[in-house]
């Protein structure tokens, strides 16, 4: 795993770098994480961009150089997908995680939880009450992946499920109907997420050989363009500085869900929260050389 370049110094990016392209793969941690460093690099006199893409996409695009940073590379769920571009040196990882203590793994409702499906191994004994279905999120990720091998290996007997693919507003509209009509429902389920308060829901347990131990526990972090911190040391300096929390995440994700954009959802919680920038923008300055911190202060609060 590589460092993005970022140093102590005061840094200058050269004209090149202004245009900042991010990517986004439709999932709201993603998206909330993506709209917060746009506002900052908004403040900083950057222009950032955000490229709405499927993770498969998303690796591709920042080995084509058609993109430069991704901020929401689950590992391990995602290491599958991302390490062949690693190891062939088209993409960087950057050395500490912008999220941890992070978790994906299989969920259901409360109710069904209270039913008797409790663990993995229960699955199975539910297949004519859930149809036979398991609801993951878009083609190409991680997690698909995952349940596609945990079905084809019959795993805890549920060779005769299908894995139902969708984006994770799809999914989580699956979600909503079962939970008013209180049908079974099986589902990928994930922290920092709305979907934590907006259901009464419960992670299986026993899924370690799946998922990985803690319920899928994970950290997230950026990925860039190979050497992109070298020529953007001023951008990868921020980046490398970005840290959230599930309680951040959660905050402005919620906007997001209520049909904010992630951008200005992002914008009205800094503004609320502006205590968080002097850690971002330590050692940053603006595209023109200035005190990043101020700078940024000065765009969303109008006052140094």
């Amino acid at each position: 795993m590589l460092a993005c370049g970022a140093a102590a110094a005061p840094l200058q990016d050269p004209p090149a770098c202004r245009d900042v392209r991010l990517v986004d793969v439709g999932w709201s941690d993603n998206a909330a994480t993506t709209g917060l460093a746009a506002v900052v690099l908004e403040g900083l006199d950057y222009r950032p961009s955000i490229t709405y893409a499927s993770v498969r996409v998303a690796f591709a695009g920042m080995a084509a150089r058609n993109v430069d940073a991704f901020l929401g590379y689950w590992k391990p769920v995602m290491s599958p997908r991302i390490e062949p571009f690693v190891k062939a040196g088209q993409i960087q990882v950057l050395e500490q995680p912008n999220l941890t203590g992070a978790k994906a793994t299989l969920a259901v409702p409360d109710y069904l939880h209270a039913q008797g499906l409790k663990r993995f191994a229960d699955i199975h004994r539910f297949e004519k009450a859930l149809d036979g279905r398991i609801f993951g999120i878009e083609p190409g990720t991680g997690s698909n992946a995952l349940i596609q091998r945990m079905i084809e290996k019959n795993e805890f007997g549920v060779a005769n499920f299908r894995r139902m693919e969708s984006s994770e507003s799809g999914m989580l509209t699956e979600v909503q109907r079962a939970v008013k009509d209180r049908r079974p429902i099986v589902f990928l389920g994930w922290e920092p997420h709305p979907m934590n308060v907006q259901f009464r829901i419960r992670y299986l347990e026993g899924g370690d050989a799946v998922f990985g131990p803690n319920f899928g526990e994970s950290s997230i972090y950026t990925a860039v363009q190979a050497g992109y911190g070298r020529r953007c040391p001023n951008v990868g300096a921020l980046l490398a500085n970005l840290q959230f929390t599930t309680d951040i995440e959660n905050q402005v994700m919620a906007a997001i869900v209520e049909k904010t954009s992630p951008v200005q959802a992002a914008r009205d919680w800094l503004r609320k929260n502006p205590e968080v920038l002097a850690t971002w923008l330590r050692g940053v300055r603006s595209f023109g050389g200035e005190d990043g911190l101020a700078a940024v202060r000065k765009a969303l609060l109008g006052a140094p």
